[in-house]
């Protein structure tokens, strides 16, 4: 049995490679793109909305959310000054519903963005 080196320890995805294993370069860097995707966190905005005269609304992004596998979930407003970590996406509601400049009863909806498709290592070609 080998001697375990402290200054060198395994990787905990350490594993033997199959035979039929594809080892290039290439084939590494798209299964770790393709594990990006899986592992991705959803996106999603809180948007609020306001009726600004009758029958007709009006409304805004108010702040971007993540949703991760765990269920933890990271909203941040848009102006950058509040973030917020919650246990549910829909808890991000109560902080963007209320009343905003006096009178106006504003709510506040999620919109999710579709499901990742596609990872790059090149933040143009991902965009």
């Amino acid at each position: 049995m080998a001697t375990p080196n402290p200054s060198n320890p395994p990787s905990p995805n350490s594993h033997p490679t199959p035979p039929w294993a594809d080892t290039s370069p290439e084939a590494f860097d798209k299964e770790v793109c393709d594990l990006v995707v899986a592992v991705a966190p959803r996106i999603f905005a809180v948007v609020q909305e306001c009726e600004v005269d009758q029958g007709v609304k009006d409304g805004w992004v108010a702040a971007w959310g993540m949703a991760f596998e765990d269920g933890s979930v990271r909203v941040t407003a848009i102006d950058g000054n509040r973030q917020f970590v919650l246990n549910t996406p829909e808890r991000a509601l109560r902080w963007f519903t209320g009343r905003r400049g006096g009178e106006d009863q504003v709510s506040a909806r999620l919109v999710w963005l579709g499901q990742a498709e596609a990872a790059d290592f090149e933040r143009a070609e991902a965009a």
